[in-house]
C-alpha cells in the first residue's frame, strides 16, 4: 500500500508543483526587507513565495519571476515566525511559531488573523507540513508533534499532539526539524537535525522508523520531496543534500550535495517549476547582504 501511496504522491506533486511563465526567467536571487531575518519560505499560487520573519512575526509575500514583493502579514509582537505552508485550497498560510509556542494561520490573500493555538508547554516549533486533510508541525526540543485536522470546507479542528514513539529518540540540541509527507499523509518523513537521521513516522500514531542512509545529513533543516528524491538543507554547512528513497521508506542514498557561493546559513527551501529556492539564515550576520533568497538548479 505504501508503495501505492507514494506513486500517488508523485502525480500529484507533479500536478501542484509552481510552473514558471513560459518565456520568462525566475530570478537569480531576491531580497528581503532591511532587519527582516527570515526563516521559512513557501510557495504560493503561480509565481508566488511566502517568507515568514522569527522576530517580527510577519510574512512577505513576493514573486519569483521579478522579485518583487511586500510585506502581507504585519508584524506581531510576541509570536515568531519560522516554517510556513501554503493551503491552496483555502487560501491561508499555516506557520509554526518557533520559541513563541504558538501556531498561526493568515489568510493568503489578505494576510488577517484567521485562527491561532497556544501550546505554553511547547519546546521550539519548527516547521510544517499540509495534507489533504491535516496540518503537522515538529517540536524541535519535545518528544511529540502537533496537528491540526481540515475538514469539510476548509474547517479547522482542535490541535492534537501526538507523541513520537519508536526509533526516534531525542537528545540534547534540536531534534526535529524539516518535516515532509508521502501519500497524502500516510506517512511523514522527519529530518533530526542534530544527528543527521531521517526517520518515517505514523501520522496517527507518532509510532517511528529510522530511515537507514549511507551517510548522515547533520545540521538538517528543511526539507523538500520530488518524486523519490528527498532534498535536506543542511544549514550551516551551506549545503543541500540529495537524498535517493527507496519505497519502503526503510532505506535512503545520498546521491549529490547542492551548494552555492552565496548560501549563508540556509534554512528551507521551496520549488518552482524547475528550480528550487533557498532562503539565507545568516543567524551570525543577519543583515550581510541583499541575497536573500538563492536559486538553485537541482
Amino acid at each position: 500500500m505504501l508503495r501505492i501511496a507514494f506513486a500517488t504522491a508523485v502525480t500529484v506533486l507533479a500536478l501542484l508543483a509552481p510552473a514558471a511563465p513560459a518565456g520568462e526567467q525566475a530570478q537569480r536571487t531576491i531580497a528581503l526587507p532591511d532587519e527582516f531575518r527570515p526563516e521559512g519560505i513557501a510557495s504560493g499560487p503561480k509565481d508566488s513565495f511566502y517568507v515568514g520573519s522569527i522576530p517580527q512575526g510577519s510574512v512577505y509575500r513576493g514573486s519569483y519571476r521579478t522579485g518583487e514583493g511586500e510585506v502581507l502579514v504585519p508584524p506581531h509582537a510576541g509570536r515568531n515566525h519560522t516554517g510556513l505552508k501554503v493551503d491552496w485550497r483555502n487560501d491561508r498560510l499555516f506557520v509554526a511559531g518557533g520559541g513563541s509556542k504558538g501556531i498561526y494561520v493568515y489568510d493568503s490573500e489578505t494576510g488577517a488573523d484567521v485562527a491561532s493555538f497556544s501550546i505554553p508547554d511547547a519546546g521550539f516549533i519548527n516547521d510544517v507540513v499540509l495534507t489533504r486533510k491535516a496540518a503537522y508541525f515538529t517540536d524541535s526540543q519535545v518528544q511529540r508533534f502537533y496537528r491540526i485536522e481540515i475538514g469539510r470546507h476548509g474547517r479547522l479542528g482542535d490541535l492534537e499532539v501526538i507523541p513520537i514513539t519508536g526509533d526516534f529518540v531525542y537528545t540534547a540540541g534540536f531534534n526535529a526539524n524539516g518535516i515532509e509527507e508521502v501519500g497524502n499523509g500516510r506517512r511523514l518523513i522527519m529530518v533530526k537535525g542534530n544527528t543527521g537521521q531521517l526517520f518515517s513516522v505514523k501520522p496517527r500514531s507518532g509510532r517511528s522508523r529510522e530511515i537507514e542512509l549511507d551517510g548522515t545529513v547533520t545540521n538538517g533543516d528543511g526539507i523538500l520531496l520530488r518524486g523519490r528524491t528527498l532534498y535536506v538543507v543542511r544549514n550551516r554547512d551551506n549545503r543541500i543534500a540529495v537524498v535517493d528513497l527507496k519505497r519502503d521508506l526503510r532505506e535512503g542514498e545520498i546521491d549529490d550535495e547542492l551548494t552555492d557561493p552565496l548560501l549563508d546559513v540556509p534554512t528551507t527551501i521551496a520549488p518552482f517549476g524547475k528550480f528550487i529556492y533557498a532562503v539565507n539564515a545568516r543567524f551570525d550576520r543577519p543583515d550581510d547582504s541583499d541575497d536573500d533568497i538563492i536559486r538553485l538548479r537541482p
